[in-house]
């Protein structure tokens, strides 16, 4: 009996999957506990338009995180800190400060989860922060650090 996979599950196949399994096994363990339904030509069609929408709005999400990379390339944020004695840096600047920086200065909204920092921003200077925005597109953001 073929059957369309409405999740994960380990041994058979993820969400989507067209598999063959026994009627039983279908009949007894699948269906009642809706990890998948019967193959039918209405239920493949379903299918096919949920990969299409799918497709859609996967194709949509890059297209965004592109104009984003795009327009993130020519901007440039600028973070105060602190400075110490000998007119160095009091502290560093985190994730959390450049995504508050970023708002405030270009109105653009970021999450602190996809600022890569390559090393801790300690001193003043001027340093190129990657930004994860996309599994495929990531942007290099300009942070320049100065005292307050």
């Amino acid at each position: 009996m073929k059957v369309i996979l409405l999740q994960d599950e380990k041994k058979l196949g993820k969400k989507g999957d067209l598999v063959e399994v026994s009627e039983g096994y279908a009949r007894n363990f699948i269906l009642p506990k809706k990890i998948g339904v019967e193959a039918t030509a209405k239920n493949m069609n379903d299918l096919k338009l949920q990969k299409a929408n799918q497709e859609k709005v996967a194709k949509e999400q890059l297209d965004a995180a592109k104009e984003l990379a795009a327009t993130l390339e020519t901007k440039e944020v600028i973070v105060k800190i602190k400075a110490g004695e000998g007119g160095k840096a009091f502290g560093s600047v985190s994730s959390k400060e450049i995504v508050v920086a970023c708002k405030e200065q270009n109105g653009i909204e970021l999450d602190k989860k996809k600022i890569q920092l390559p090393e801790a921003l300690k001193n003043f200077g001027t340093y190129e922060v990657v930004v994860k925005l996309h599994p495929q597109v990531s942007a290099k953001l300009k942070v320049k650090v100065q005292e307050a």
